[in-house]
């Protein structure tokens, strides 16, 4: 899946829930309401297109705040080669049944710097993905992601990239 496949799906998730769910509360359909706020670290490496195969760390800070069914997250990567890209967006978890697994899809536009790596076509690139994984009954998480960053053709070439990661998400509070 490539382009805004994840973005779309989130969008389609997200409000089909807060219709379902948050539209009738008193808070209304985007209401804030308070979640667990939590730090998550992954490594994995990018994977298919033109890149080369290569590392990567990423540090995602999920703020404690809901609005309607969407979170908001901040996420900083950095690859072996210095290429590097910030971002802040939007995050939809869903659970699967009454089980401790979930996915989270994520939508999130910030500024890539490739600092002599591998060049994505300019400096705004948006990354979506989706992650599946399991929560414990203290809230830490253990997920498998998978992302696609691109600039959504904004400029005149876009060759994206794809990161597979293995992440660990702990509450902080």
């Amino acid at each position: 899946m490539a382009n805004g496949t994840f973005a779309v799906l989130m969008l389609i998730g997200g409000l089909t829930d807060m219709g379902v769910n948050h539209c009738g509360t008193s808070n209304g359909c985007l209401g804030p309401s308070e979640t667990q706020p939590r730090a998550a670290f992954s490594m994995g490496q990018w994977v298919d297109r033109q890149a080369d195969t290569k590392a990567e760390a990423y540090l995602r800070y999920d703020f404690g705040r809901m609005y309607g069914p969407f979170g908001t997250a901040v996420g900083v990567s950095v690859s072996e080669d210095g290429e590097s890209w910030i971002g802040y967006g939007a995050t939809y978890k869903m659970n699967l049944g009454y089980s401790p697994f979930y996915a989270e899809l994520h939508a999130m536009p910030g500024l890539y710097f490739d600092n002599g790596g591998f060049d994505l076509g300019g400096p705004i690139e948006f990354r979506s993905g989706i992650e599946l994984g399991y929560e414990t009954a203290r809230g830490w998480r253990v997920g498998l992601s998978y992302d696609h960053r691109s600039n959504a053709e904004i400029y005149g070439d876009n060759p994206g990239v794809e990161t597979v990661q293995l992440r660990v998400s702990i509450p902080t509070r």
